[in-house]
């Protein structure tokens, strides 16, 4: 479903609030949160709280991810997203207990639907799992759940949901074995 103009032709495909509250988020971003120092991890979880993100206890969001909208983040308890990780945030985006995206992953929660006059924006929740691992380089679609424990495999390209402690690769991405943790 579109979230503002049906015809990207014609007029933007946020409203006037939605883009002014995104210039406002990317002076910000650049002020207090780019050029923060690494361990500032607090820092930066307080500036993604002013901007309307959820995020927990411990959560470590490196200075060099881009967020596109924190107001529609949701970050559990103790995950991790690591320097280059790019959160496209035009939808919801729900990172889980413990998880990690790691270096140069591309979350993108937005898309245009093609088959339609004018190409209308479209957005779609992603949701990854508590104790599920993005490696590097991976791209996730709109509307994907990675379940929980899954580990997604370093430049998979996810179009779908992948299973609960399972370790998924390839391009399309697709489950190969089942993740056994052992002490």
């Amino acid at each position: 479903m579109a979230d503002f103009n049906t015809n990207t032709y014609t007029g933007a495909s946020f409203s006037l609030q939605n883009r002014l509250a995104r210039l406002v988020w990317g002076v910000a971003y650049i002020v207090f949160f780019r050029y923060s120092p690494k361990p500032f991890h607090g820092w930066r979880s307080f500036i993604l709280k002013i901007f309307g993100a959820k995020v927990g206890k411990n959560v470590h969001v490196y200075p060099a991810v881009k967020i596109w909208a924190p107001w529609n983040l949701e970050l559990g308890d103790e995950c991790g997203v690591a320097n280059g990780v790019d959160l496209y945030s035009q939808g919801k985006i729900t990172l889980g207990y413990r998880s990690i995206v790691s270096q140069r992953s591309y979350i993108c929660s937005g898309t245009h639907d093609y088959t339609k006059k004018g190409h209308p924006l479209v957005t779609a929740p992603i949701t990854i799992g508590a104790h599920a691992w993005v490696a590097a380089e991976v791209f996730i679609h709109p509307g994907v759940t990675i379940g929980e424990g899954a580990v997604i495999g370093a430049r998979a390209v996810v179009n779908k949901n992948m299973p609960a402690w399972t370790v998924c690769a390839g391009h399309p991405c697709k489950p190969l074995k089942e993740r056994v943790i052992t002490d």
